[in-house]
């Protein structure tokens, strides 16, 4: 069995001093926990310790807000008709005016702020973190005073609480003194109550109220006081932390002394049983192993650091149960959709709003959730589109004068869908919305869950609505205008730069995915009318994937060149990857400009920031190029994860852990298309390993084992009884009931059929 631990010999610096060395930046080292909507940084120092703290609905802001620019319906046609003259600065200097909201952001996700606790210790020595990915317990270790002192750390999804267990295995009483006073202007109170202490926040711009009710269950002396409460003399002591908003409803006191009651009405070995027991109820749906040296005797920082000369397969394993555990950690069943930082955030006013950018980042939150065994963590997401989808269908009719849904390339805990930013390269694309229509097909790809086809394909027909009056004509196709390649320029014909364009590729790749599944799924549940007999005519006049004079993939419906050909956005290979338009089997071309796009735009710099990486990952392992795909996650490694493991964009942002997870797997199990591949894209560098629990498409699970780069042993387990197939690995024979079937070649299938399918090498 594998070694799942997170550890470290040095405590997060409470400094945040950026130039206080390696081990300085205290957040980035600090060790992230979270039941889904209750978030804590653990920064585990022994004599001046800080837990950050979160909650998924602490924002600024309420609901109230409107950003629409009224002028924007009369003018957004113009800026088709600019565009389409090439006449782009004026294009652009309209949509500033009249497309632009008349605020530039929505809300924004705001910290709980922190907690501090100071110890009576003079020194410390024999020092150890380590956070427990089975079991989402965090332990801190150390000596003091000539005594050994523990701690346990951990946000139960059960009982609603962060806990912080302090015990001296050795007899010697813990004394502390915690403070929760260090607070900026959010800050109203703080008063005292039966159970324990309770810290009032209000949110700035009429944004939601909050409460903090922090309790204590010890043996030793307890004082509560003005700033906190002091402990004296215990031998064991357990802090418990709850937060409850007005987002929810107004009863936050009384919410927060029920669940603190209930906790102390237990005990902490009670409350750390059912965390772990709910925990691992998600965590052990699936396993991986990548063999080779064993190097978890050296602090996971190190290796980290070292992982850019040393190939360390563990480590990369280590990631991927990380992605595993924190998406367990920040998107459950009930909660908001995981954030630019999952729930994570320590800033006052994060970069970007610690929103939901929706023309990569959000989506590719939840890009591992179903291969991992997760499809109930990937809901979240998938009901945001119901809070979105009013203000959705009101942004359509005021800013454009259509009907339907439409969102742009951000939105909120609101469902905000109006333009978000002055920002030319990203501000005025409507494809948000659709984007995420799409994972509306990929759940069910996975779940064969008919329920929820019905439930959500009228938001899939609201979205397609829009885009049936929205769409126009330019050389017989039909196109988007305006709108943006995200986030990149071009520089067009005449000599001019821009961004504002129409017809970017992305956008007909997104479309066709929207229309198609679309109409799938009203033929399936037989809900055909006259809006998906309309978009099935649309969708075969939508402009397919054109190779340009570089030989790539073009992104822009003429054949420009970019102003930064090493782009971060690589969004003209959606086609490839998340979607699966591109294919060996049935368009070889457009896979051979898909590598030729890759490559160039690595050759100039490409995959600088860490969700990028993790994309070009996974459109590595589609093109089946496993030795590239190896290189990308050991430069994700290396380049693009701090010492905690999180990612960096830089700043910190969770989609590169979650993209980098979905690219490690996409390495080791391809189901699109109906047509599962094994192994289809393993490094040289990943000679043997086993995987069990990972998902196909048509809700078939997957165990594998492999050896010198080979399947010696594959056991799917076909539970939906849907069709699919099979690629059959040379060397190998499929044995199905009584059929045995040899030879390399493709096994199809039918619906109705059931029960093992085991693969083995001849």
């Amino acid at each position: 069995m594998i070694d799942r631990k997170i550890w470290t010999t040095h405590p997060a610096s409470t400094s945040d001093d950026p130039h206080s060395g390696f081990f300085g930046d205290g957040w980035n080292n600090a060790t992230p926990m979270g039941n889904g909507s209750l978030g804590a940084m653990v920064y585990g120092d022994p004599i001046h310790d800080t837990i950050q703290l979160n909650e998924e609905t602490i924002w600024g802001g309420d609901d109230k807000l409107e950003r629409m620019n009224p002028k924007a319906k009369g003018s957004w046609r113009k800026v088709r008709e600019l565009l389409s003259e090439g006449r782009i600065k004026e294009a652009e200097e309209l949509t500033k005016s009249d497309l632009f909201s008349i605020r530039a952001d929505p809300r924004w996700y705001d910290t709980a702020g922190f907690v501090w606790f100071d110890y009576k210790h003079t020194d410390y020595s024999a020092y150890r973190r380590m956070l427990e990915l089975d079991s989402a317990v965090c332990y801190v270790n150390y000596r003091a005073d000539g005594h050994s002192y523990e701690r346990e750390y951990l946000v139960s999804a059960p009982d609603k609480v962060i806990a912080i267990h302090h015990n001296c295995p050795d007899g010697r009483f813990i004394n502390l003194c915690a403070d929760f006073t260090k607070r900026d202007g959010n800050y109203e109170s703080i008063e005292l109550c039966e159970n324990g202490i309770l810290i009032y926040a209000k949110e700035p711009e009429n944004g939601c109220r909050y409460c903090i009710l922090a309790a204590t269950d010890s043996d030793g002396c307890v004082i509560y006081n003005e700033k906190g409460f002091d402990v004296y003399d215990a031998s064991y002591l357990t802090v418990y932390i709850t937060i409850r908003s007005t987002y929810h409803a107004d009863d936050i006191t009384e919410w927060c002394n029920r669940v603190i009651e209930n906790v102390l009405e237990s005990n902490y070995q009670s409350v750390k049983h059912r965390h772990i027991q709910d925990y691992r109820y998600w965590f052990t749906r699936c396993y991986l192993e990548i063999d080779g040296e064993n190097r978890s005797h050296i602090p996971t920082d190190e290796r980290i650091v070292q992982s850019g000369k040393e190939q360390d397969n563990s480590l990369i394993g280590l990631y991927f149960d990380f992605a595993r555990y924190l998406l367990i950690s920040c998107s459950r069943p009930g909660t908001l959709p995981a954030n630019l930082q999952g729930i994570w955030n320590k800033d006052r006013y994060p970069a970007w709003g610690s929103k939901y950018t929706i023309n990569i980042n959000a989506q590719m939150n939840y890009w591992p959730a179903e291969v991992m065994g997760l499809s109930e963590l990937h809901m979240p997401l998938i009901e945001h589109l119901k809070t979105m989808l009013p203000r959705g269908q009101k942004m359509a009719k005021e800013m454009y004068g259509l009907d339907g849904f439409v969102a742009h390339h951000n939105t909120d805990i609101f469902g905000d869908c109006a333009p978000v930013d002055y920002w030319m390269p990203a501000t005025i694309w409507p494809m948000g919305a659709a984007w995420i229509c799409t994972h509306i097909k990929t759940h069910y790809d996975y779940t064969g869950d008919k329920a929820f086809l019905k439930e959500y394909l009228p938001i899939l027909k609201e979205s397609c609505l829009f885009f049936t009056q929205y769409l126009f004509e330019h050389n017989g196709k039909l196109i988007t205008g305006p709108s943006v390649s995200p986030e990149n320029m071009y520089i067009h014909t005449s000599g001019e730069s821009g961004c504002m364009c129409n017809g970017p590729a992305m956008d007909s790749q997104i479309l066709n995915d929207l229309f198609s599944d679309t109409v799938y799924i009203a033929k399936l549940l037989g809900e055909e009318d006259e809006l998906t007999d309309k978009v099935s005519e649309m969708l075969e006049k939508l402009p397919k994937p054109s190779i340009g004079k570089h030989g790539n993939i073009m992104e822009w419906i003429e054949d420009y060149d970019e102003t930064e050909i090493g782009h971060r956005h690589i969004s003209h290979l959606f086609g490839l990857y998340p979607s699966a338009q591109f294919t060996y089997e049935a368009t070889p071309e457009l896979m051979t400009a898909a590598r030729a796009t890759l490559e160039r735009r690595l050759a100039h710099g490409g995959g600088h920031t860490g969700w990028s990486r993790a994309w070009i990952i996974n459109m590595w392992a589609r093109l089946r190029d496993g030795e590239k795909a190896g290189e990308n996650v050991n430069a994700l490694l290396c380049r693009s994860t701090y010492p905690n493991m999180f990612d960096k964009h830089p700043p910190f942002q969770i989609d590169g852990n979650f993209g980098g997870g979905a690219g490690i797997a996409e390495m080791l199990l391809q189901s699109q298309n109906g047509s599962i591949v094994l192994l289809p894209a393993l490094p040289k560098a990943w000679p043997s390993g086993r995987f069990t629990g990972f998902k196909a498409r048509g809700g078939v699970s997957v165990d594998l084992e492999w050896s010198d780069g080979m399947v010696q042993k594959a056991v799917l387990h076909n539970e939906q009884s849907r069709a699919f197939s099979v690629q059959v690995p040379e060397g190998c024979v499929l044995k199905y009931g009584n059929k045995t079937l040899s030879g390399v070649g493709t096994v199809a299938f039918a619906e109705g059929e059931s029960g093992d399918i085991v693969i083995e090498r001849e």
